[in-house]
């Protein structure tokens, strides 16, 4: 299974995003925000989506897809309140980092929704 990555409202990949994940030595300078009907054609076992608007918005894939859903605080909103810069990447740090802890536990957790079935 290869790993894919698209949104249902794309936007430029945002450069505190960007800082946060360089201190963890992840480049992704060169990524770019893709559109979900990007992946037309692609054959898809499992559906990740990590914010309430995707998943309320993330078209049907045909066959037996899994979905998983896990909705994380959106780090642009909560830096627009920030005090200073300092404060506002440790919004992305903090959702970066649980962000982490979860794709580490996404083969666990899409293993159980395959043997349990799916609601």
């Amino acid at each position: 299974m290869d790993p894919y990555s698209a949104g249902t409202a794309p936007v430029r990949v945002d450069p505190r995003a960007i800082l946060v994940m360089q201190e963890v030595g992840v480049d992704i300078s060169e990524h770019r925000s893709k559109h979900v009907q990007e992946l037309t054609g692609v054959e898809v076992d499992a559906v990740v989506t990590v914010c309430d608007r995707a998943n309320e918005r993330c078209p049907v894939f045909p066959g037996k897809v899994n979905r998983l859903h896990r909705d994380f605080d959106d780090p642009p909103r909560l830096a627009a309140g920030a005090a200073d810069e300092e404060a506002a990447l440790g919004h992305y740090r903090r959702v970066r980092d649980e962000i982490r802890a979860f794709v580490e536990a996404l083969p666990i957790a899409l293993w159980r929704k395959e043997r349990i079935g799916r609601p």
